[in-house]
């Protein structure tokens, strides 16, 4: 049976910003790109309610700086419970590949794939990973949508095996 106790905490840390656990390869984006990359880098600040058999608050900050190579690294902290969790990484519009990427590591030991297309004048990134915790019965999925002015967080994590399941909403408001 899955404690979703710490799974709540890990995955609100790993929805603030959408990754994987590997190194973004290089960007060569075009201005347009990486221009609206840049446009989010500042201080973020993010509230929402993670709900599942209980309801917690988790409170985020988030600051978004620039990178090497026309990248942005980000850099966040989530207080769920008591406890903080923190994520390190690293967003980039990969040319060769017509889309926006990004890498993620926590202290929680969570990794995924995250894949981000441009969608009106904003970016909207998905990821959905399996077993990727120390249980592999979790199915995690995530929507990051990077709009002007605001950031929001949607995820869903659910046991295959129970079909239990945590959200959460966050919106981010910029600093």
């Amino acid at each position: 049976m899955t404690n979703f106790r710490p799974l709540a905490r890990t995955v609100a840390i790993a929805g603030l910003i959408v990754a994987a656990g590997i190194a973004v390869g290089p960007a060569f984006a075009g201005p347009a790109e990486v221009a609206l990359l840049k446009s989010y880098e500042g201080s973020w600040k993010g509230k929402g309610q993670v709900v599942g058999s209980d309801s917690e608050t988790v409170t985020c900050r988030m600051s978004l700086t620039e990178g090497n190579d026309d990248k942005v690294n980000y850099a966040g902290r989530c207080a769920l419970s008591g406890a903080n969790l923190s994520i390190n990484g690293t967003l980039a519009y990969i040319d060769e590949n017509h889309r926006y990427e990004g890498a993620m590591t926590s202290n929680v030991n969570f990794s995924g794939v995250a894949i981000g297309q441009k969608v009106g004048t904003g970016i909207v990134f998905n990821l959905k990973e399996r077993g990727t915790l120390a249980d592999t019965n979790t199915v995690i999925a995530a929507g990051i949508t990077l709009s002007p002015g605001a950031i929001m967080v949607k995820f869903e994590a659910t046991d295959s095996v129970s079909g239990k399941s945590v959200s959460s909403t966050i919106p981010f408001q910029k600093l």
